[in-house]
């Protein structure tokens, strides 16, 4: 089984969590991406996981992505960010995929949650979360991520190959 994992990643924080998530994703070959070189799933894969940074309480813009990065307003990484990715990606029936996020260790009410935003999108899109969007926790704009949040994230991605090697069954 193949899994392909994009992600965006401002500080590295969410990119740390997308490489943790490949490494509990045990039996399957999983490959991260950075956004911005990421292109359209191909039909080899049998999952995707999809990652980003939460910015004003949901997926990155193009402006939360210049307040990240002042120093190169006109660089890549601040025009083409998950939600773009994700505006482009075309449709299937029923590919298992997964959401994923890195926020600010607050409620969800006062962070809000860019999981749940990618989720939507890929669900209208036609795929199939396999699991509910997940959260890791920063501690701050720029990290680093709380004690424990990586070894959730291997966590988190054995639960998807699980559930991914379940659905493979149920389909045989």
């Amino acid at each position: 089984m193949r899994a392909l994992i994009v992600v965006e990643s401002h500080f590295g924080n969410t990119r740390k969590v997308a490489e943790a998530v490949a490494e509990g994703l045990a039996g399957v070959i999983a490959v991260v991406e950075d956004v911005v070189d990421a292109a359209a799933p191909t039909p080899v894969i049998d999952l995707l996981v999809v990652g980003g940074p939460t910015h004003v309480h949901g997926m990155s813009r193009e402006v939360t992505r210049q307040e990240a990065h002042p120093a190169d307003p006109d660089g890549l990484a601040v025009h083409q960010g998950v939600r773009e990715w994700l505006a482009a990606l075309p449709a299937v029936d029923g590919l298992p995929a997964a959401a994923f996020d890195t926020r600010v260790d607050k409620a969800r009410l006062i962070s809000g949650a860019a999981s749940h935003g990618i989720g939507r999108a890929l669900r209208a899109r036609g795929y199939r979360l396999v699991a509910p969007p997940e959260s890791f926790q920063v501690s701050g704009t720029e990290g680093p991520l709380l004690d424990g949040e990586l070894a959730r994230a291997r966590a988190f991605g054995a639960l998807l190959a699980e559930r991914l090697s379940a659905s493979s069954s149920l389909a045989r």
